[in-house]
């Protein structure tokens, strides 16, 4: 054979390869998309030890699945094994990596039907890092994000439902929050920046069951700022819209009071 024919033989061997590539793999030690994608959604099950505990080796899985990836980029098991990926990070409790698959899979797949699931499972990796009401809470005020945009964006997802409930939990959290540093202001006599909290909690967070309370703190800090005609204000909408509450009572008393 010519040089100029063993050329064209590897020239076309290689565009046969390239052309089959969608289809098969070019390595001869994977198996089928199907089959090892299979493979990856076994090794994320787990496996039963002694009847008592089950065991998952999450890198198994996460290799098996990047695999997929790898080797059968335009398979659709490889769609379904990037999913899978962040799934294995997300329950060996490695947020920020599924965090990153998740987003990663939204942006690349935007009409795919799976793509609520990811926002949902986003939040969720926020959340699952949320620190108590006395911390930082830098991860609740993510997870509102990712919820917010869910619900804006798939009204009608199953995910959306779960994402409200969500959602309110993570709103009464940052709301006890705010209702923390504005007790932290008053309890040292700073009532213009313990006023400003207890304002931005009815602003931003009202109807979570926080109110009554967080008007009555402002309504003493208004009296001890000298401005009683809206502490006073502030006292008669308790005792009118809480009239069966210990705070309507503690309300008439300052009324009383200023009369």
């Amino acid at each position: 054979m010519t040089r100029g024919a063993r050329n064209c033989a590897c020239a076309a061997l290689v565009l046969g390869l390239g052309c089959a590539s969608t289809q098969t793999s070019l390595f001869d030690d994977v198996g089928p998309a199907d089959e090892v994608y299979a493979e990856g959604v076994e090794a994320l099950a787990g496996r039963n030890l002694i009847g008592l505990y089950t065991w998952t080796d999450y890198d198994e899985a996460i290799e098996l699945f990047q695999s997929v990836i790898d080797n059968y980029p335009y398979s659709e098991y490889a769609v379904l094994a990037e999913l899978r990926i962040a799934d294995a990070y997300y329950q060996d409790l490695r947020y920020d990596e599924a965090l990153s698959y998740y987003r990663d899979f939204a942006e690349l797949h935007p009409q795919n039907e799976k793509v609520p699931y990811t926002i949902l499972r986003a939040a969720l990796c926020h959340y699952n890092q949320v620190r108590s009401v006395e911390q930082d809470q830098t991860a609740t005020k993510s997870a509102l994000l990712e919820l917010e945009r869910l619900i804006r964006n798939y009204p009608y997802a199953s995910e959306t439902r779960k994402g409200e409930e969500l959602l309110r939990e993570l709103r009464t959290r940052l709301a006890r929050n705010e209702m923390r540093i504005g007790d932290f202001y008053l309890a040292r006599s700073e009532y213009t920046s313990a006023a400003e909290r207890y304002r931005s909690l009815l602003d931003t967070y009202p109807g979570l069951g926080e109110d009554a309370i967080a008007l009555f703190k402002l309504g003493v800090c208004y009296e001890n700022m000298k401005r009683e005609d809206e502490a006073t204000r502030i006292f008669h909408v308790i005792a009118e819209n809480f009239p069966e509450t210990h705070l309507a009572v503690l309300a008439r008393e300052h009324i009383s009071a200023s009369d």
